[in-house]
């Protein structure tokens, strides 16, 4: 069940120009326990009901589940959007309320040779919480881990200097970033020009050992879901997540930002 939580920002900073990382500490002495990949709801209100946008919690979990009482977001700008008016407004200090846990878009203790974990947008951030588990999940079983960013350009590459870090300490650990609207110096293997659907047209999926998380833009998602299925992968090894917004709600209680 879902916790009612205060949140209070204690610092952010720009990824880039239309994306920023948040951080905020829980207040009354509460902490949330959850698993990496699941999400949280900030509360809003607007023309008198309560309306809440959904993030994907993007701090680091010690393991696959975890204790935090601070909890990092990664939020891109909407024009206009009622999330992006009130937290662009918010100041150090200010207090947000927010629900949490939601979500079941996370690892399963089922030991897989290969995870490959795609994303667009701020779709990464559930991999950047699932760090720990998946670099353990190497180390204990031999497992191989790719995650496959696409973006326009580098500069929408979320957190690729973190994933980058991971390849360097482990072998079995891959960054694949995939821009589409940009011409590379030195394209590699690991750093491609096109979509991450491009990139998994190249792969060979073992339908026994393998598994797919794809998170971020809903056509991407679609997309690759095809493509994946395509290719033999078994729909319950194939989990998705998309960020669409979803529809207001009834007002149940006055929840605004202080």
């Amino acid at each position: 069940m879902a916790d009612a939580l205060n949140l209070q920002l204690i610092s952010y900073k720009d990824l880039n120009d239309n994306t920023v990382h948040f951080e905020f500490k829980i207040l009354d002495g509460q902490k949330l326990e959850l698993v990496a990949g699941q999400f949280i709801r900030l509360l809003f209100e607007q023309d008198g009901q309560e309306v809440f946008r959904s993030y994907s919690v993007a701090s680091i979990l010690k393991s696959n589940t975890g204790t935090i009482d601070t909890i990092e977001l990664a939020v891109s700008w909407v024009k206009g959007g009622l999330a992006t008016v009130g937290l662009s407004a918010m100041k150090v200090g200010d207090v947000i309320k927010a629900s949490a846990p939601y979500g079941r878009f996370c690892l399963t203790d089922n030991k897989l040779k290969r995870y490959f974990l795609v994303a667009t947008g701020t779709g990464v951030t559930p991999y950047r919480a699932m760090t720990n588990e998946l670099m353990m999940r190497i180390k204990r079983d031999n497992a191989e881990v790719f995650v496959i960013m696409g973006a326009r350009d580098e500069s929408g590459l979320l957190y690729a200097n973190e994933f980058r870090q991971n390849a360097e300490e482990l072998d079995n650990y891959h960054y694949v970033s995939c821009v589409s609207r940009v011409k590379l110096d030195n394209p590699s293997e690991f750093n491609r020009e096109g979509h991450v659907q491009s990139y998994l047209e190249t792969l060979k999926f073992d339908a026994e050992n393998d598994v797919a998380y794809l998170c971020g833009n809903p056509a991407m998602v679609d997309d690759a879901f095809g493509l994946l299925k395509e290719a033999g992968m078994p729909v319950p090894q194939i989990r998705r997540e998309k960020y669409v917004s979803p529809p207001v709600r009834k007002k149940k209680a006055a929840f605004v930002i202080k």
